[in-house]
């Protein structure tokens, strides 16, 4: 075989790298044709070789011209524009498409042009304009039907179903998202165009918290990267998603794995815009096993990124006992930041530091907005949270028998969904309401077996949580009654206590009602002789 036919070869079987190899070496000794010069730009592409990709297809570009076919030198310059435009380069990318548009004129109607459109239609969707885009959409899918082109019918249904999710016909637009994977994993859509697919329907999926097709489609773009050993321009972004899912599956030690992958993979030598989700995931799971130096360090390089540090960093804080570093962070993010997907990344945290911080009236409307958000996206994950969220605040708001209740929901969700630390969590509440309603059997089992998962999970901030509880003030008191108790003592009233607390009268009542009890004592009286005599105060 001649260096070029080993070079098709090497491209028939997506071997990337050694295509362009052959491709390079043949083209250094004679002249590629078109049809080499177009292969030697898509196999230096998905070889992560980005400059020599737009060489290549700039060359053919001008060959197609000199030969007179302008479809086929728009075609090319598609091409440069897309790829540049997935890198963040967009105003060289739209120089490339007005450049495509150019070369069309008087070509009359043909799918080349539509191209331009379409693409200029994602970032129109991107940038907060679906309906302008959907329309696009609508005539790409027309207009690739007519001409045959299956990539452009690909891409205008995939911009299709993300346009129906972004306004939030969330059933309609992941049904639009499921028929462009049937023909992406059938191997209807070029190389290039796929890996771009598989991608936007995984952000897509994760958007709206569908963590059951995040999963087979990750899988199936595992199975697709690992087909093509030198692919680079996707296999950062499959790993980011692995990760995701890894760490909610409890694969922790695999899911750090794969993030410190990603963060090498999509460092260089081309700088992806994922690169700051693989740095805030590898954060993520630095934080949750205590590595609270090198988390910190994640975040911030995550930020430099482009991907914002929260609410893994205010979390991080809380975690160090910074808690009202914490709550400024949140108040700030969650006021600022709109769509209801984005807000419910935000609210779970916020309602933690909120009841950190002693404001259980901020947290009740967070863990309220939480779950009408789950309610409007009908997203078992989502459920989960709100339910949660809904438990911790009946908890701080001394009300175990309520909190029981949510958290029972919240725990079997969290089971249904394979994720063994939420669960953990949730067990943890679960046993302090138990001991809050006298039941100590029952809460030893539970904070018992949350600490098992903790252990095999290497949580050690949550077992250093345990050890806190199992050191917890004479009486069963929880830390909230603590609180109460201490401003009781010091001669407050209800009414004083709610201001200082941020908590209703009623809610203050019931704490003082459940401390009487709980410590055996008739009157206030007694209640402060108990709190002198503990050293309390």
């Amino acid at each position: 075989m001649t260096t070029v036919e080993q070079a098709r070869a090497a491209f028939a079987q997506r071997s990337w790298g050694a295509a362009y190899r052959r491709f390079a070496a043949a083209d250094a000794t004679s002249r590629l044709g078109l049809d080499d010069l177009e292969r030697l730009g898509l196999a230096a592409y998905l070889a992560g070789l980005d400059e020599e990709s737009t060489l290549a297809w700039s060359r053919a570009h001008r060959e197609a011209l000199r030969r007179g076919d302008p479809r086929r030198a728009a075609r090319n310059a598609v091409s440069i524009g897309s790829g540049m435009l997935f890198r963040g380069e967009s105003a060289q990318a739209g120089g490339w498409f007005a450049r495509a548009e150019r070369v069309l004129e008087g070509c009359g109607d043909c799918a080349e042009l539509l191209w331009t459109r379409v693409w200029d239609a994602f970032v129109r969707m991107w940038g907060g304009d679906p309906e302008h885009a959907a329309a696009v959409f609508a005539d790409g899918v027309a207009v690739g039907r007519r001409f045959g082109d299956a990539d452009l019918v690909t891409m205008s249904i995939l911009g299709q179903g993300m346009c129906r999710i972004t306004v939030g016909d969330v059933a309609a637009g992941v049904v639009l998202l499921d028929e462009v994977m049937v023909g992406v994993t059938a191997g209807e859509v070029s190389p290039m165009l796929a890996g771009i697919a598989y991608c936007t329907v995984i952000a897509g999926c994760s958007e709206v918290f569908d963590l059951r097709r995040a999963r087979q489609w990750t899988a199936a773009l595992t199975r697709w990267c690992d087909a093509q050993p030198d692919l680079v321009p996707y296999r950062g972004n499959c790993l980011v998603h692995r990760c995701e899912l890894m760490q909610l599956a409890g694969a922790w030690a695999e899911a750090m794995a794969a993030a410190r992958q990603a963060c090498d993979h999509l460092s260089g030598p081309v700088t992806w815009d994922t690169l700051g989700s693989a740095y805030y995931q590898l954060g993520e799971l630095q934080r949750l096993r205590g590595e609270f130096a090198e988390a910190e360090d994640s975040y911030r390089r995550a930020s430099d990124s482009g991907r914002p540090p929260e609410p893994g960093l205010a979390l991080l804080r809380l975690a160090q006992g910074r808690v009202d570093l914490a709550a400024g962070v949140l108040r700030r993010a969650v006021n600022e930041t709109l769509a209801p997907p984005a807000r419910s990344r935000l609210l779970p945290a916020f309602v933690e530091t909120m009841i950190a911080a002693g404001d259980v009236v901020a947290a009740r409307a967070g863990a309220e907005e939480l779950a009408g958000i789950a309610e409007g996206l009908d997203a078992p994950y989502l459920r989960a949270t709100a339910a949660s969220a809904d438990g911790a605040v009946s908890l701080a708001e001394g009300d175990p028998q309520s909190a029981l209740r949510a958290l029972r929901v919240a725990g079997a969700a969290w089971r249904a969904l394979d994720a063994p630390y939420e669960t953990a969590r949730v067990q943890v509440m679960i046993g302090l309401a138990c001991g809050e309603l006298g039941d100590l059997e029952t809460s030893a089992l539970e904070i018992g077996g949350a600490r098992k998962v903790f252990a095999q999970l290497g949580a050690a901030p949550d077992l250093e949580r345990l050890d806190g509880l199992a050191a917890k003030p004479a009486g069963g008191l929880s830390a909230r009654e603590v609180q109460v108790l201490r401003l009781l003592a010091a001669g407050k009233t209800n009414r004083a206590i709610a201001g200082e607390l941020g908590l209703s009268e009623k809610t203050v009542a019931r704490h003082v009602s459940n401390t009487f009890a709980k410590l055996g004592v008739p009157s206030r009286a007694a209640a402060t002789a108990y709190a002198y005599e503990n050293g309390l105060i």
